[in-house]
């Protein structure tokens, strides 16, 4: 008789085939998605590879996140963490995440504090660091080895054992680093994945935050589905309880950003005064099937639909960030959230667009605060008003013109 037990990797696939029957309706996208896309991302990736180093700030490359105490900007704490050596405006992180436990894991103590975090694609985890350049987009500094860690540990977000990096994704060591960063505060932005069961991890979040003795250190944003038959009460739910705005990833969430039903979600978002933060644009190392859902083209009817909504378009559109930053050229509603850009593109996205539409964002716990913040304060050295704005300034912008339309 054939053996069924089923060994760590066994159970994983297994898991992983029922839901994605599950939560994937269909095969693919069903988007446009042509040979002219490939082979722009394709370009953007071979053009930033040959022209890291060559910027106006020359070549920025480091050993590991450590090495950034390299920089005037940064030391090594005795406990061997980094933090900040200088004054700068107490930055406001427009893009943090904690660890998430879905399906079948077990609940994360997201108030414990842990001897170090471990990021998802962690250049500290070993010693000497990897070699870490802040000159290309950010997951290029990763061997093939290190995003199969990363896709094990998200897959393990899902599973009976969980994912031990995301036990030490908590507000805890989100705080610590804040303070670590000057004194920073961070949105917290949630994820509806559209899950069968235990997919509540915009309510797992917010109670933490509520319950975490620096709740006024986060601004929890709320999540939801478009396809979600409650999603409306759900989202005016979030909203009463100090969601301050809505993450929505249409690449994780499969959706496309100008179905009807998100839409639908854009209008809430306007009489509840929220701003919307996207996962946009293609980072290359998701899935093909993914990609489509991605592209800018896919955003800007909303943007226009919606011109009283705040749209943050994470990632400065990730490796189509030139469409992202022709549409923040194009529509005054929309920002660039800038985690994962390269030195030299964000130099050229602040002469291009203006440092008033740009705001920071790190992307914790995928990588540290400083990894972000070392370009900003780069690109702005010798212009502290571009820097407040970045840092500070613009996230109090972004909340008072979507609170303007309250209804």
């Amino acid at each position: 008789m054939r053996d069924l037990r089923l060994d760590r990797r066994g159970f994983a696939k297994l898991a992983l085939g029922s839901l994605a029957a599950l939560a994937v309706p269909g095969c693919g996208s069903g988007l446009d998605y042509t040979d002219a896309d490939r082979a722009a991302l394709e370009r953007q990736r071979r053009e930033e590879a040959a022209a890291s180093g060559r910027g106006p700030l020359g070549p920025l490359r480091f050993q590991g996140y450590r090495g950034l105490a390299d920089l005037p900007y940064f030391e090594l704490a005795p406990d061997g963490a980094l933090r900040l050596a200088v004054e700068i405006p107490a930055p406001f992180d427009f893009h943090t995440h904690l660890g998430i436990a879905v399906l079948f894991a077990p609940a994360i103590d997201l108030q414990a504090r842990t001897p170090r975090t471990v990021y998802l694609l962690d250049c500290d985890g070993s010693d000497p660091g990897c070699p870490f350049d802040l000159d290309v987009y950010q997951n290029a500094n990763f061997s093939e080895a290190a995003h199969a860690a990363l896709e094990a540990e998200l897959r393990d977000q899902g599973l009976p054992w969980g994912s031990a990096a995301a036990r030490t994704h908590t507000l805890a060591n989100l705080l610590a680093e804040l303070d670590a960063m000057g004194g920073a505060r961070a949105a917290v932005l949630g994820m509806a994945l559209g899950l069968p069961w235990n997919d509540r991890v915009t309510e797992t979040w917010m109670q933490a935050i509520a319950e975490s003795p620096a709740r006024d250190r986060f601004v929890p944003f709320a999540s939801v589905h478009p396809r979600d038959a409650g999603w409306r009460a759900k989202l005016r739910g979030f909203a009463a309880r100090g969601a301050r705005g809505v993450k929505l990833h249409p690449e994780m969430q499969r959706f496309a950003p100008d179905d009807p039903e998100a839409m639908e979600i854009y209008a809430e978002c306007e009489r509840l005064g929220l701003p919307v933060i996207f996962h946009a644009g293609r980072s290359g190392i998701e899935p093909e099937w993914m990609r489509p859902y991605a592209l800018i083209r896919h955003y800007t009817p909303a943007i226009e639909a919606f011109p009283r909504v705040q749209f943050l378009l994470g990632h400065a559109g990730a490796r189509d960030v030139a469409d992202a930053v022709t549409a923040a050229q194009r529509y005054p509603n929309v920002w660039l959230e800038i985690a994962c850009q390269g030195a030299t593109q964000l130099a050229a996205i602040l002469d291009t667009v203006g440092p008033e539409r740009v705001v920071f964002g790190s992307d914790w716990p995928f990588y540290p605060l400083a990894a972000t913040l070392a370009k900003v304060l780069l690109v702005t050295e010798g212009r502290p008003a571009a820097r407040a704005a970045i840092l500070q300034g613009n996230a109090e912008r972004v909340f008072a013109a979507a609170a303007a339309t309250r209804a």
